[in-house]
């Protein structure tokens, strides 16, 4: 595993070559650092992408072609090692290809290609999901960045809220306590509002899980002092909202094309809510923004 940094006058970004990881996003003016430091004794993972599934499968299994596949939570590409394939002053770029271990779990050639590009104090993050083989080729494909809250000593994690860049009415999808897996049920979070406080009895029940919003923008911040982050993603149906357990010193903002299944017997992958589909040659692309103050 090796670190590689871009650098600006504003800002400094640390990705590890392991899963293609964003694991430092410190802004140069007081030294301040946003990312998630993978405190094990809470979470040891910064900011991984989740793929070739987002969430978690009923038995940790899937269906296709007649086969019985068994893949992890959030699939395997945040555990691999990937390929510093193009390296220069504002951007990097890492690739993962599919494997013959890779297809023991997920029958598909695929070409997963992560890029970082800096641009004053934004990160632009951008997936190509690129069907190298034949036929349909299914998959999603996720973000999980953790952030540090509070940002600055003195504040308290409920100093914080999330401000959505439209008012919002939305209800979480809730996941079946110790599966992870959608059970049918909702719960109102937000009634034509556009500012949802951080409260740990929120993810008492896990994440908040959102789908159908109006917002491409939602930012991390407190009335305490001007410092924020910002995520920008249009375009991505699902978003999830998470922290570990109350004191957890960090959230994560989670711009997601796919989502957890549900409670049941395994499906066929086909079936799953959220996946994608690319054809022969076809290649998916998306960004997202991550921007600092």
């Amino acid at each position: 595993m090796k670190t590689t940094f871009l650098e600006n006058e504003y800002v400094r970004v640390g990705v590890k070559s392991a899963g293609a990881e964003l694991c430092s996003l410190v802004k140069k003016d007081g030294n301040r650092e946003y990312i998630w430091q993978a405190d094990a004794s809470f979470w040891n993972r910064h900011a991984p992408v989740l793929f070739p599934i987002v969430g978690r499968l009923p038995q940790d299994q899937y269906l296709h072609q007649g086969k019985t596949y068994k893949l992890p939570q959030h699939g395997f590409a945040r555990d691999q090692e990937f390929e510093l394939v193009e390296e220069g002053q504002d951007r990097l770029v890492y690739e993962l290809k599919a494997s013959e271990e890779s297809r023991q779990v997920y029958p598909f050639d695929f070409v997963l290609r992560i890029g970082y590009t800096l641009q004053d104090q934004t990160l632009e993050v951008t997936w190509q999901v690129h069907q190298a083989g034949e036929g349909e080729m299914l998959f999603s494909i996720g973000a999980h960045p953790a952030f540090n809250v509070p940002m600055q000593e003195g504040d308290a994690f409920e100093d914080y809220y999330l401000e959505f860049s439209q008012p919002e009415l939305l209800s979480r999808y809730l996941l079946e306590d110790g599966t992870g897996l959608q059970n049918g049920q909702t719960e109102p979070v937000l009634d034509n509002m556009a500012v949802l406080p951080l409260r740990y009895e929120h993810y008492e029940k896990d994440a908040l899980v959102f789908k159908a919003f109006k917002s491409e923008r939602v930012t991390l911040k407190t009335d305490r002092h001007p410092h924020f982050v910002q995520m920008q993603f249009a375009n991505f149906p699902y978003l999830g909202i998470w922290t570990k357990r109350v004191g957890a010193p960090f959230l994560c903002i989670e711009p997601w094309y796919g989502i957890a299944g549900s409670v049941g017997d395994p499906i066929e992958l086909s079936e799953k809510e959220g996946m994608q589909s690319l054809g022969t040659n076809e290649t998916f692309e998306a960004t997202y923004t991550i921007s600092v103050g």
